[in-house]
């Protein structure tokens, strides 16, 4: 038996009383579900299966996943199968990763009104891009990419975020030809900054007329026109962030980079370090001065942190828009594959294997499952002669 490795469902299934006592009269009905979900994940209380393997006839006892979104164990399956999709819609060309950030002023009323803030920020980043790259001045082209909404820091503040990958080019006005962006440079980002700025507090400010925000606690002020006004006024003499990384080497390390990215939750098991007398320790990165450090919250305070992130249901975090837009991707990938002359190299990018259902025993055979397990009888179960595996289901 190997130690057990401390994970977010421990702090979880140890504090979320003391959590609910002191934060339950503010807890959503999905950070609710979610607790319940992450603290359940992978034990009795969900059940069991057993799989087998389809060469040798190895089998293993394991409990089931919750499949909760938010949960840290559940992302491996849900991340290959997307990965699998995406595999085989990129394109032999620079790849760039372009990061929009909501000034933190605004932080705190994107969390009293996370659907339509939320909504309003990948709304507006899309909506620059494509004018931006639209534009003869500066690619002229019509692009495809997706977004992926990430809502935290490394130190689990709320700090709302879009990343997006972006094939660095596109599709001509006519679509006869494809045109590449500059070498190592794809679009300015101040002027992604500006432009960036004012469709979202054009889209914001729309908002609010129409009603759709609320103000409580220490933003009810402002709820009054003028002070929203002055708000207003001071968003736009700030600077927004708008950060370009250097373009990818290619379509496997766009790859690569998906698979951490767009399924990943506010924080991975891999980062907690400890849990004792009450307080979790955990490493985070100091993106001020680029070290790593750890710190040290109380349970509560931590769980107060990772519920911040929970989505509201339904919310879709990762979209994609322009030729990679749902309703005509195939039909324009299939154009920018002919203009690129690349159909075969597209088709050879393969996604990481799922390397976590081959058998252990003999390596080579496929674990699959044969029998499911009721939460009652899942404890029997592990008594059988196999050892217990936490695979998910």
């Amino acid at each position: 038996m190997t130690d057990h490795r401390l994970e977010v469902a421990d702090v979880v299934r140890q504090h979320q009383e003391e959590f609910l006592q002191r934060w339950g009269h503010t807890v959503s009905p999905q950070q609710r579900k979610a607790l319940r979900d992450i603290g359940s994940c992978r034990t009795a209380a969900l059940g069991g299966h057993v799989e087998q393997c389809d060469q040798c006839g190895h089998r293993l006892t394991g409990f089931n996943s919750c499949r909760n979104r938010h949960c840290p164990k559940c992302q491996f399956s849900a991340r290959h199968k997307w990965l699998a999709q995406r595999a085989r819609e990129l394109l032999p060309v620079p790849y760039f990763h372009l990061v929009f950030t909501l000034p933190q002023l605004l932080a705190p009323l994107a969390l009293q009104n996370q659907k339509v803030v939320y909504h309003l920020l990948l709304r507006a980043t899309a909506e620059t891009l494509l004018q931006i790259a639209a534009d003869p001045r500066h690619l002229g082209a019509q692009l495809g990419f997706l977004t992926v909404l990430h809502t935290w820091g490394q130190n689990l503040h709320h700090h709302p975020h879009v990343h997006c990958v972006v094939p660095g080019g596109g599709l001509s006005s006519q679509g006869s030809r494809w045109i590449s962006c500059r070498k190592n440079f794809f679009l300015p980002v101040r002027v992604l900054s500006r432009l960036f700025r004012g469709k979202f507090l054009a889209l914001l400010q729309d908002a609010y007329r129409k009603g759709q925000l609320r103000f409580h606690g220490a933003l009810a002020c402002w709820a009054e026109p003028s002070q929203f006004a002055r708000l207003s006024q001071q968003l736009k003499k700030s600077d927004w962030v708008v950060y370009s990384k250097p373009p990818f080497g290619g379509p496997e390390q766009v790859l690569t980079y998906l698979s951490r990215y767009t399924h990943r939750v506010a924080i991975s098991n891999s980062r907690l370090l400890s849990l004792r007398d009450g307080q979790v320790s955990f490493q985070w990165r100091d993106y001020r001065d680029g070290q790593t450090k750890v710190m040290t919250l109380s349970a509560v305070e931590f769980l107060r942190r990772f519920l911040q992130h929970i989505l509201p249901a339904g919310f879709v975090k990762i979209r994609h828009f322009g030729f990679l837009a749902n309703r005509s991707r195939r039909d324009k990938l299939a154009q920018c594959r002919e203009l690129l002359s690349c159909i075969q190299d597209t088709l050879s990018v393969r996604p990481p294997c799922k390397a976590d259902h081959v058998c252990p025993v003999c390596g080579t055979g496929i674990l699959r499952i044969v029998e499911w397990l009721a939460a009652v009888s899942v404890l029997q179960a592990a008594w059988l002669s196999q050892p217990v595996s936490m695979d998910s289901s």
